[in-house]
């Protein structure tokens, strides 16, 4: 552990994901100053680690923005307040040291930082994530050359026989998006119904009877090729017969594996590893931290990023009467308040 001072600050948020960065900004409208704590080495959370390139059609504003672009957008949006962020680190530990009325946490990371925080926003997905690999014996050794659990670089996988294996959403997206750029796409899935969008699910059987792709129902049984270097995947139907798809690129999207990891022992109510939260200000059952995004869970929950945008905005508020107690929130419109637009640097 660190024997430097801790790092004082209004509010710590745990998450560089969408949802953690945009309450940066809902935070600095407020005057509350941030720092942001993330495992991962660089912002963006899922949007960034997962799906880069993905786009994505329910951001209001953009009729399709992919991941990194959002998460451009939201940083120079929250330039303005100059937060602070400490990467590739994980919260390890929260102790409360305030009351109810007055909270304060002094929270330490896996690598020594140590903070002292009047209030906590947790903003980390589902938790940890990692994704859910098929039970194939030897496939390490392809992973990161020939076997990839996310698409990072769609140019990376041009002209590359590319073989998809799943049946939801994740699977359907990106057989789509790659099937104009690969070599050949195969999508493969155990039984010949999907949990994917319709109209997703439309346009692949429509590319499977125009001859443009392949569908094989089934599963992959074992890889073949030295590795790194894939050069095809053994598999078995459903009636017991085996069949061998050649491929230099397997992408298996069996969706993935959240771990609250150690925020379960922060003291927080938890049901399903989720945080229960209340619907006004976001609050869990501890006084002074929040819960943000797909990490919290009540009645009627969507787990949207508009949806975590919201939620940010509301626990801004309340934030903010803990962090200045006696002060009284004036809510202003950014597009009528000079002294926000200031604040945002686009004031004349």
């Amino acid at each position: 552990m660190s024997n430097d001072a801790p790092i004082k600050t209004d509010c710590l948020i745990i998450g560089a994901g969408p949802v953690g960065l945009f309450a940066v900004f809902e935070l600095g409208l407020l005057d509350i100053r941030a720092h942001v704590v993330d495992i991962l080495p660089k912002p963006g959370g899922q949007c960034a680690e997962l799906y880069p390139e993905k786009p994505i059609y329910d951001i209001p504003g953009y009729p399709v923005i992919s991941g990194q672009e959002l998460i451009d957008n939201l940083m120079a949006q929250i330039a303005p307040f100059s937060p602070s962020f400490h990467f590739g680190e994980m919260v390890a530990a929260v102790e409360v040291l305030g009351t109810a009325e007055a909270p304060c946490f002094r929270v330490a990371t896996d690598v020594g930082t140590m903070f002292e925080a009047r209030t906590l926003i947790i903003a980390a997905g589902g938790g940890s994530f990692q994704p859910k690999k098929p039970p194939i014996e030897g496939i390490e050794a392809y992973e990161g050359h020939s076997v990839f659990y996310a698409v990072r670089r769609v140019e990376q996988l041009r002209d590359r026989s590319v073989l998809i294996v799943g049946g939801g959403d994740s699977a359907l997206d990106w057989t789509l998006n790659l099937q104009p750029l690969a070599r050949r796409v195969t999508l493969m899935h155990r039984r010949d119904e999907f949990r994917a969008a319709p109209h997703s699910v439309e346009r692949m059987r429509r590319l499977v009877a125009e001859g443009a792709m392949d569908l094989r129902i089934g599963q992959i049984t074992a890889l073949r090729g030295a590795p790194p270097a894939l050069e095809a995947v053994e598999c078995r139907g459903n009636a017991g017969e085996t069949f061998t798809i050649a491929a230099d690129t397997l992408l298996p999207f069996f969706g993935l594996t959240m771990k609250l990891g150690p925020i379960a022992d922060w003291g927080l109510a938890l049901h399903e590893n989720l945080v229960p939260v209340d619907t006004e200000k976001f609050e869990t059952n501890v006084p002074g931290i929040f819960a943000i995004g797909d990490i919290n869970t009540y009645p009627g929950k969507l787990k949207l990023i508009l949806s975590g945008f919201h939620e940010g905005a509301l626990a801004a508020q309340k934030v903010h009467r803990y962090v200045f107690p006696e002060k009284r929130i004036v809510f202003q419109y950014t597009t009528s308040s000079t002294s926000l637009q200031k604040k945002l640097g686009v004031a004349g």
